[in-house]
């Protein structure tokens, strides 16, 4: 599934996205450094992966394995 950044703290490497739906899912810390990614930026596109119980464990940029 895929969503786009609403917020993101650089400190915690925490934030919300807004999946394509319009529904608001939060990320923490693991799930972004599960990405291997340094930064997010506001309005960028992801791929979300959640686990069965629906907690994000992975946001990544499309594309990108």
């Amino acid at each position: 599934m895929q969503g786009t950044i609403a917020t993101f703290d650089a400190g915690d490497r925490s934030g919300t996205l807004l999946l394509d739906d319009g529904t608001e899912l939060a990320f923490d810390g693991p799930a972004f450094d599960a990405s291997g990614l340094r930064k997010l930026r506001l309005g960028q596109r992801v791929d979300v992966q959640r686990d069965p119980a629906g907690i994000v464990r992975q946001v990544r940029i499309p594309g990108i394995v």
